[in-house]
């Protein structure tokens, strides 16, 4: 999966425009970034198209622990979708990257979001 049919994906999942569905993309994984490790991090960032990975990186810090209603609302002040959309939007991004990348990254990086995240992606399905 290339970025622009990522966007694609997550815009027909969120109910948005295709220019919405990539700011939101940006903005999601830019704040998931902050809750994984740098390694971890890293890694989800390998399985993805090139200019994806870029919203993945970040300075080496201490991982921040937050759940998934403060990364809607960070994603929202990112990106001024409404609270509804930013959520729609957060979910369709969880989705489809499951589905881009290997099942084995996904688990990892879901492990260290946590069991709230995990509820996200299930309520895509």
């Amino acid at each position: 999966m290339d970025d622009k049919e990522f966007f694609r994906a997550v815009a027909d999942r969120a109910r948005l425009s295709r220019q919405e569905g990539a700011d939101l993309t940006r903005a999601t994984l830019e704040t998931l970034a902050l809750r994984l490790s740098d390694g971890e991090a890293r890694d989800l960032a390998l399985e993805l198209p090139e200019p994806l990975r870029v919203s993945l990186k970040r300075e080496r810090r201490e991982m921040e622990i937050f759940g998934p209603d403060e990364s809607i609302r960070r994603v929202r002040a990112r990106t001024g979708l409404s609270a509804s959309e930013a959520d729609r939007g957060v979910r369709a991004v969880l989705g489809t990257l499951q589905e881009a990348v290997s099942r084995k990254e996904f688990g990892h990086a879901m492990s260290q979001l946590g069991k709230e995240y995990t509820q996200l992606v299930e309520t895509t399905r």
